[in-house]
């Protein structure tokens, strides 16, 4: 029996878009809030309303109420994730901000080591805009090679490693192909490089997938990705890193992230981190079987390109149609309420997909690129009534491009 909660949530876009009918299949860029966490936020706010910072007894009790929910997230990932024990936690505004701060954060503190940073073209527009920011302060930035298979060539970072390196930039989980990193022989490679320092965005991974997060020294994630509240996000990083902060003013719950802390929003992703990682295995399974069916079904179509590649995370999968450009592919499909991404939400929908143009060198093929992204609320129904949408789309855009 699927969640009760998929059902209400679009019989409320129905409502807000003249009864409308919506098939949600973009659970990567944002997943809806549990009304458990919600729940968790709204007594969090109205109990522990005074500000955190402040030294009088409300203030305190908000205080112990965030360091509590802090600890229960760290023991979380610990148990379950194989997170470091000396690590600890900056909360920030999202996980962009979580990026900007570990990329500048370390970069500047660390600049007598040196200004080589190595990253890949698969990261999110939060890193590699931050690097080319960077860059144009005087740091070389060089970009490893992805293979084929959408893993990053293991070789050729060992040809880039230098003495000045002081970062490693790279995602656990790609956003528009799903592709996963090989973060454990990265962790071994890095050993003999104790000047450079691996930052692994795991915002797509966290909540998600059973992944293994020990030995790295940052690691950015938000509770949007696994049915928290949005605005909100996280930095862990190991305790002896030292990083120049972004906001300055005063402390809060870190030295490296001045402003008030907001009580609720860090309960609740507590909350959302607890429930996404109880259910961690039986959710996979079920997304797993939706993937299979989809790539299964769509393999029928001679011109569907799937980009990305098999036995990867099945909550993502990138296609195309070949010689259909993605942004006119994802209007025909809007016209019956099918919500998709082209990319990355935070992309800029015009250009190429870059992970695409990394593993198939084809232009073509990266304009073309659409992603679907799942979850255990996609219902059976929902991807049924997807393929007779998808098989209107395509006939009517080959009939338009033939």
């Amino acid at each position: 029996m699927r969640p009760s909660l998929s059902k209400f949530l679009f019989t409320r876009c129905e409502k807000m878009n003249e009864n409308k009918e919506f098939i949600y299949l973009d659970y990567a860029a944002n997943t809806p809030v549990d009304p458990d966490v919600l729940s968790a936020f709204h007594e969090a706010t109205a109990t522990y309303f005074a500000n955190p910072n402040s030294t009088h007894e409300l203030g305190k009790a908000a205080s112990a109420k965030i360091n509590e929910a802090t600890e229960k997230i760290l023991t979380l990932l610990k148990d379950t994730s194989n997170l470091s024990e000396d690590m600890e936690i900056i909360y920030t505004s999202g996980a962009s901000e979580s990026n900007n701060l570990a990329l500048k954060g370390v970069s500047r503190a660390y600049r007598e080591n040196g200004r080589h940073i190595i990253t890949t073209f698969l990261e999110h527009a939060s890193v590699s805009g931050t690097l080319t920011s960077l860059k144009e302060q005087g740091y070389e930035i060089d970009i490893l090679n992805v293979n084929r298979d959408g893993k990053v060539d293991l070789e050729h970072l060992k040809e880039l490693l230098r003495k000045d390196t002081i970062l490693l930039s790279i995602c656990y989980v790609d956003s528009e192909l799903g592709s996963m990193q090989p973060i454990r022989e990265i962790v071994e490679i890095l050993k003999d490089y104790p000047n450079c320092y691996l930052h692994v965005d795991c915002t797509q991974a966290i909540g998600k997938l059973s992944v293994d997060l020990s030995g790295i020294d940052l690691i950015t994630f938000a509770p949007h990705k696994f049915y928290g509240l949005n605005g909100f996000g996280a930095l862990l990083k190991k305790k002896e890193i030292v990083l120049e902060p972004l906001i300055h003013g005063g402390a809060s719950t870190s030295l490296y992230r001045s402003g008030t802390p907001v009580t609720g929003q860090i309960v609740a992703m507590e909350k959302a981190l607890e429930l996404s990682l109880s259910h961690l295995a039986e959710r996979y399974e079920y997304v797993f079987t939706l993937n299979k069916k989809l790539r299964d079904k769509l393999k029928e179509y001679t011109k569907v390109q799937i980009n990305t590649p098999d036995e990867e995370n099945p909550f993502i999968l990138n296609l195309g149609v070949e010689g259909v450009r993605a942004d006119e592919f994802k209007q025909e499909l809007e016209k019956y309420g099918v919500c998709v991404s082209i990319k990355s939400a935070c992309s800029v929908t015009i250009s190429p997909s870059r992970p695409v143009m990394a593993i198939t060198h084809d232009r073509k093929r990266a304009f073309s690129s659409w992603r679907i992204s799942l979850s255990h609320l996609t219902t059976q129904e929902e991807i049924e009534a997807f393929f007779k949408i998808f098989d209107k789309c395509y006939v009517s855009k080959i009939r338009d491009e033939g």
